[in-house]
């Protein structure tokens, strides 16, 4: 498999959601409850600071995305957040540190010093292991700091890495 990595545009968007949504409807690892739709979801990409789009050089299947945007404002501004997708059955193929060395590449070129994850769900074995391997710092642990799905809450893990 050999993926690329390139930024979101509108022809994206249906592939873009779905990866998305699978996410959201889970329910183990993005805050977000509501599902994007068309319109919302070309909004939702093109509003980030840049959204990364993962495709398969030899299917063109977009295979996973990334969001990245400002973890806050003003004083604050050089803090960037991100979160990350990789389509179901893609999984395992090391599709998500692409995404995260992609990201920490284009933060630091678009000026951000820090990339900083608010919430890393603590039973997201796969992205704790990628984040420690790739220097990610844990800041502590916010007890029953997520809702999933089920109605139960789950620690949350806060990381950071210098850019």
């Amino acid at each position: 498999m050999n993926i690329k990595i390139k930024a979101y545009d509108k022809n994206d968007v249906a592939e873009a959601i779905y990866i998305w949504n699978e996410v959201v409807q889970d329910g183990i690892a993005f805050p977000q409850m509501d599902l994007l739709t068309e319109g919302s979801g070309d909004d939702f990409f093109s509003h980030q600071s840049f959204t990364g789009i993962a495709y398969d050089m030899g299917s063109k299947e977009i295979v996973g995305l990334y969001i990245l945007h400002p973890n806050n404002l003003g004083r604050c501004g050089h803090i960037c957040n991100a979160s990350y997708a990789v389509k179901k059955g893609m999984r395992g193929h090391h599709i998500g540190e692409k995404l995260v060395i992609h990201c920490m590449d284009k933060a630091k070129e678009l000026g951000f010093k820090i990339l900083q994850f608010n919430a890393v769900v603590k039973s997201n074995e796969y992205a704790l292991r990628l984040y420690e391997k790739l220097g990610f710092v844990k800041l502590g642990i916010i007890p029953n700091g997520f809702l999933m799905k089920d109605g139960t809450y789950e620690d949350i893990i806060p990381h950071y890495r210098v850019l």
